[in-house]
C-alpha cells in the first residue's frame, strides 16, 4: 500500500481522537520509530516531543521492552485472569508496591488509564457503600483536571475545561473546587499561602457527609491546563481529608515514573494516598495497562459488607505480555540514570524555552522535570502548526493555548535544542503572521 492509498482508507474508515470524521485534522502516516524519532513513509524522521501522549519515556524500539514480549510470546500472549494467575502479574504487582509507598499493598490491573480511574472511583464508592454510609455518593475534585474519556472519569474532569460539556445532563454530578493556584506567575514562584486552599476546604466541610473521596493530579494538573502547583496545597488536601474520613484518590496517570522529578509526584509532598492509579509510561509506551493501587484500609472496608467482591473485571486484565513489558520497563528505568536525565532535560528547558518568553504571543513559560509549556494568549490554530513543526524536523502536537514538550528520558541534547528551537521559530512567525 503506498503512502497516497493509505491516507485515502484512513480518511474513509477511521476515527482519530478529538477530531471530526468529515473534517479531520491532517494526520501523517508513520511506517516506524526508533528512539525519539518517528519516519514517516515518504521517509521524513521527526523527533517526537510528546513521547506518544507521555508514555514512550525509554524512546520507541527498545530492545529490551523487545525482547520482554517475544519471550513471553513463546510461553502464552493471553490468558483470562478470573480465577487464574501468571508470573509476569504477580511480578509486577510485587513491583509496583515495592516502589510506591507503603500503605498501598493491593494492585488491580486494568487495560488503560480511563479504566484505572474507574476501577479506583468504583473502590471508593463500594468502601463508603459497605459500611452502610450510602449516602457518600460524590466526590470532590479540583476544577482543570482530567481524568480520561470514559464516563466515570469524564464526571470529574473539568466540566467546562474538560472536553465533555455537552456530557454534563447524563454523568454524574460531582462537587468542584477552584483550580489550585499555579506555581508560577509571571515566571515566579509564589509563596504557599493558607487561602489557596479556602475554597476546597469550604467546599469539603460543608459536603463530606455526602462525598466518598477526593480526587486529583498530584502537583500537575496535565491535560485540563499542564498547571503546576504547589506541594503544600496536596498536604493541606490530604490533611482534610483524614480530617473529614475522606479517600485520597491520586491520579499519577501522567505524572507517575519520573516524569516531574521524583519517581511518583506525591512524593515531593511528602503524603500518602489511599488509592493510586498509574499507566501511560507503566509499559514504556509498548501496550496499553494501567493500575490501580490501593490500601489495607479500602481493602477492609470494602469486605464490611461481608462479601468484599470488587465489581469489575476486564477481559483483558493483566494481560501477560503488557505485564512482562511493564516488568522490563520498570526495571530498565530503576537501572537507568533517570532521576539525572530527567534534570538535564528540566535545566535545558528552562534554558531554552525562557527565550519564548521574548514574543509578545506568549503568556508565560513553565517547566516541571521533563515537562516544558509555553502557554499562549491566544489559542494556536493546530491545522496552522503542525505543517510547520514538521518542516521543522519535529513532532508536537499542541492543543488549545498551550505547546508542550514531554521529551523520553533518553533524549539527547541536541534533539531537545531541535525541539525548543522550532517552538521559538514557530510562534515567532504565528506571530509575525497575526501582526501582518
Amino acid at each position: 500500500m503506498n503512502q497516497d492509498e493509505l491516507l485515502a482508507l484512513d480518511a474513509k474508515h477511521l476515527w482519530h481522537p478529538y477530531t471530526s470524521f468529515s473534517k479531520p485534522t491532517p494526520v501523517l502516516p508513520v511506517a516506524s520509530a526508533q528512539g525519539v524519532y518517528i519516519e514517516l513513509t515518504d521517509g521524513t524522521k521527526l523527533i517526537d516531543g510528546m513521547s506518544s501522549w507521555w508514555s514512550t519515556i525509554h524512546g520507541y524500539n527498545h530492545p529490551v521492552l523487545n525482547q520482554a514480549l517475544i519471550d513471553q510470546t513463546h510461553k502464552m500472549s493471553h490468558v483470562m485472569f478470573g480465577g487464574l494467575t501468571h508470573e509476569p502479574a504477580v511480578t509486577l504487582g510485587k513491583k509496583l508496591v515495592d516502589i510506591t509507598c507503603d500503605n498501598l499493598q493491593h494492585v488491580f490491573l486494568a487495560d488503560s488509564g480511563s479504566v484505572a480511574v474507574e476501577v479506583a472511583i468504583k473502590m471508593a464508592l463500594q468502601y463508603c457503600f459497605a459500611q452502610g454510609q450510602t449516602q457518600k455518593t460524590k466526590l470532590l475534585t479540583a476544577r482543570n483536571g482530567y481524568y480520561g474519556d470514559t464516563f466515570g472519569g469524564m464526571a470529574v474532569c473539568d466540566p467546562v475545561n474538560g472536553m465533555h460539556e455537552m456530557f454534563t445532563g447524563v454523568l454524574p454530578q460531582h462537587i468542584f473546587a477552584e483550580a489550585p493556584q499555579t506555581l508560577t506567575e509571571s515566571g515566579e514562584e509564589v509563596t504557599w499561602k493558607p487561602e489557596f486552599i479556602y475554597d476546597f476546604k469550604t467546599k469539603l466541610k460543608q459536603n463530606h457527609q455526602q462525598i466518598a473521596a477526593v480526587i486529583i493530579e498530584p502537583m500537575v494538573q496535565n491535560a485540563g491546563g499542564m498547571r503546576f502547583y504547589h506541594p503544600e496545597y496536596l498536604q493541606a488536601v490530604r490533611e482534610l481529608c483524614d480530617q473529614y474520613d475522606v479517600l485520597l484518590i491520586l491520579d499519577e496517570i501522567a505524572t507517575g515514573f519520573g516524569r516531574t522529578g521524583t519517581l511518583f509526584a506525591y512524593e515531593q509532598a511528602n503524603i500518602q494516598p489511599d488509592i493510586l492509579t498509574v499507566g501511560k509510561a507503566l509499559t514504556g509506551g509498548t501496550m496499553t495497562l494501567a493500575a490501580t493501587l490501593t490500601s489495607r484500609k479500602v481493602v477492609d472496608g470494602i469486605e464490611a459488607d461481608g462479601k468484599g467482591l470488587l465489581m469489575h473485571g476486564p477481559t483483558f486484565m493483566g494481560n501477560p505480555l503488557a505485564c512482562s513489558v511493564a516488568n522490563a520497563s520498570i526495571d530498565l528505568l530503576l537501572k537507568s540514570p533517570w532521576q539525572d536525565r530527567v534534570n538535564a532535560i528540566s535545566a535545558q528547558l528552562k534554558a531554552e524555552l525562557s527565550l519564548c518568553n521574548q514574543l509578545d504571543c506568549v503568556k508565560e513559560v513553565r517547566v516541571k522535570g521533563a515537562i516544558g509549556v509555553v502557554e499562549l494568549h491566544e489559542p494556536l490554530v493546530t491545522t496552522w502548526s503542525q505543517p510547520r513543526f514538521t518542516e521543522k524536523g519535529v513532532w508536537l502536537r499542541p492543543f488549545g493555548k498551550l505547546v508542550y514538550l514531554m521529551p523520553a528520558y533518553i533524549m539527547e541534547s541536541a534533539e531537545l535544542r531541535v525541539l525548543t528551537s522550532a517552538i521559538y521559530d514557530v510562534l515567532g512567525e504565528w506571530q509575525k503572521e497575526k501582526n501582518a
